[in-house]
């Protein structure tokens, strides 16, 4: 079984160090998406809400024979960080995918980058690849005798070529090997999957939703409204209204929770909703709205309570009052919540199981 995913690996560091291989042959999307997912993991949260981000950070970067610029084989730039010389020792490595005809040999090919990925290996990174990227693992030796997925286009190629690796071309993300240190992914759009498998891995379950509503992974085909978070209120220095915002915190299921804050602010109710606005940009019914909202959200994604249990715990006596507030925030009913981002924990533990 590989690590449970609701937590971080205990061991993990606080820096992440992240080698992204570059070859000629590789296509440069998934390279600068890995990158620039890496880089914002935590950061971009932050960024763009206002909340803390978990402790952990990664540091994405790119390695290659050495560091001189050269462009792919479709003339678009890339500018390795590193040398394989220069780049010793890293927690994660990862090939992403090559422009590899059918016909082309493999074998033979790239000594020095399979001789690194072997270094890596054994120094205990984690070795990942992405599509045809599991061919170069392959030529590395690194997939001998251990289950491995990759591009269905590419499965006759590594059945031919190396026979020893077990595989599983129905799935779409296989931890294999002593510790599940070899990981690989499908088809290209896979990167994600793989992503957020790390995130999990390395940073816990609740890193890898953020990261998924942060850059839209998933099914999108409702739109954006089911990705979005509670952005943290703006700060300011009413200290009334601050005090009502400090008691909603802890008693947004009231049945009267506009009458609480109101009566904690010790202001009249027609002052209080207008200084609230003022104050935190939101009307007082809005603010516990959207408290409540976030509550089951975070129910939803990591609790099997039924739904109608939790719109009680956050506050709503009828259920169907919840279902409807609910999805007018978010545009999905409850359940089909749930379903969608309980795909973090999926891709984290039985894609990889």
């Amino acid at each position: 079984m590989c690590h449970d995913a609701a937590m971080p690996t205990p061991f993990a560091p606080l820096r992440i160090s992240v080698g992204l291989l570059a070859v000629p042959e590789m296509a440069t999307g998934v390279l600068n998406g890995l990158y620039e997912v890496f880089t914002f993991v935590g950061p971009g949260w932050e960024m763009l809400t206002g909340w803390p981000p978990g402790p952990r950070r990664f540091a994405p970067r790119i390695v290659a024979e050495d560091r001189t610029p050269f462009r792919n084989l479709a003339g678009l730039p890339i500018a390795p960080d590193l040398s394989f010389a220069e780049a010793r020792r890293f927690d994660i490595v990862i090939v992403g995918d090559l422009a590899i005809g059918r016909d082309e040999e493999t074998r033979g090919r790239w000594p020095a980058a399979t001789d690194w990925l072997r270094q890596q290996h054994a120094q205990g990174a984690l070795v990942c690849s992405v599509c045809t990227g599991s061919l170069m693992l392959a030529e590395a030796g690194l997939l001998d005798g251990t289950e491995a997925t990759c591009h269905w286009a590419a499965v006759d190629q590594m059945r031919s070529r190396y026979p020893a690796v077990q595989l599983r071309p129905e799935r779409v993300l296989v931890a294999a090997g002593a510790g599940h240190r070899l990981i690989t992914a499908g088809g290209m759009a896979s990167w994600t999957d793989l992503a957020l498998y790390l995130i999990a891995r390395f940073c816990g379950e609740e890193e890898a939703r953020r990261a998924a509503k942060l850059f839209l992974f998933g099914d999108r085909s409702d739109g954006q409204l089911p990705f979005a978070a509670r952005v943290r209120p703006r700060q300011h220095d009413d200290a009334a209204i601050a005090a009502a915002q400090v008691w909603i915190a802890d008693n947004y299921a009231s049945e009267t929770p506009v009458a609480g804050m109101t009566r904690i602010s010790g202001l009249g109710a027609r002052t209080f909703k207008r200084r609230f606005q003022i104050a935190t940009g939101y009307a007082p019914l809005d603010y516990v709205q959207s408290l409540r909202i976030e509550e089951a959200k975070q129910m939803l994604e990591t609790t099997d309570t039924l739904i109608d249990d939790i719109a009680a715990e956050v506050g709503y006596a009828e259920p169907a009052a919840f279902r409807r507030i609910f999805r007018r925030a978010t545009s999905i009913a409850p359940l089909a919540y749930r379903q969608r981002f309980r795909h973090v924990a999926a891709v984290a533990a039985d894609k990889a199981a």
